[in-house]
């Protein structure tokens, strides 16, 4: 039975909305999805949310899809969880729908969400964290998991709802006092990882089996993790490199979100990576030099597939 408490708001309609759609679904929960991909909210309408397990069963869960914000008015929590360069547009539409003392939390990759976010929304209905859990969208409205992995979250006054929601869909969840450290700690891995798989067209893994690729993600790291250092930020893990090809070795057969952007001629969260680190590393005084090369590399590839 479907539960009394109010729906759910999940912003987006892909892999990793499309995963917390379902985990929250199955737990009984009301779901509505907001986002603007016309295929996939047809295909959600019409055959809720398909999720396929890590044994491989698919099973259905019923969704309410929309790309009308008005549709989704007084919305008491809303979880955001699609590409960077789109939070200024779901800002303004979630201004449209998310109740006066909602909240909104973010979930994202890369830098500024929060503060884009922020300045529609106000301060107070904002929440930020991080996540290790992964899907991979088979097709509009089908999703693989990648594992449930743990959900991160910073002290907000408004959370412990959401908190208890999360964690009845089955997600593991810890708050800390800050999410600097976290988001910047996500950010390095993404930065050395993400380009790379993109550029040479290779799962996660084999950037710890080729030397060349190899020592670049490192320098990345390094450079990065200096960027965060110059602005006072300590990273969740003491050893950048170590940590860095853990998360390669983990995920050795996965492919990356920004390879899997470049395959399909799609748009990359590059800007609001490394392109984020090296804008913010200028202004701190910082090397940029390989976040600058890969930003800039990844941009020019993506700008001739759509020429």
């Amino acid at each position: 039975m479907v539960s009394q408490t109010p729906p759910i708001l999940v912003v987006g309609t892909g892999a990793m909305a499309s995963l917390f759609a379902a985990r929250f679904s199955a737990s009984g929960l009301s779901v509505r999805m907001l986002g603007t991909w016309v295929e996939s909210i047809e295909t959600l309408n019409k055959f809720g949310v398909r999720f396929i397990d890590e044994d491989g069963q698919e099973s259905a869960y019923p969704v309410e899809a929309t790309d009308d914000p008005e549709k989704c008015v007084g919305s008491q929590f809303a979880i955001i969880l699609v590409k960077s360069y789109q939070t200024q547009g779901v800002a303004l539409r979630l201004a449209k729908c998310l109740a006066d003392d909602g909240l909104a939390l973010t979930l994202q990759n890369g830098l500024d969400n929060h503060r884009t976010l922020a300045e529609v929304l106000g301060e107070q209905r904002v929440a930020s964290g991080v996540t290790t859990a992964g899907a991979s969208l088979i097709e509009p409205g089908i999703v693989r998991t990648g594992g449930k992995g743990v959900i991160s979250l910073g002290n907000h006054k408004k959370l412990k709802t959401l908190v208890n929601l999360l964690m009845r869909a089955g997600f593991e969840v810890e708050t800390v006092e800050g999410t600097d450290s976290l988001i910047w700690g996500k950010l390095v891995i993404n930065a050395a990882i993400n380009p790379l798989t993109a550029l040479l067209k290779v799962p996660n893994g084999d950037l710890l089996e080729i030397p060349p690729a190899r020592k670049m993600m490192n320098l990345v790291t390094i450079e990065t993790a200096d960027v965060a250092s110059a602005l006072e930020i300590s990273l969740p893990f003491s050893d950048p490199v170590s940590a860095v090809e853990s998360v390669a070795l983990r995920t050795a057969s996965n492919y990356s979100s920004m390879y899997k952007d470049v395959s399909r001629g799609s748009q990359t969260e590059i800007d609001a990576i490394n392109g984020a680190i090296v804008r913010i590393g200028e202004t701190a005084s910082a090397s940029v030099d390989f976040n600058r090369m890969l930003w800039l590399l990844v941009k020019a590839m993506t700008m001739k597939s759509s020429a």
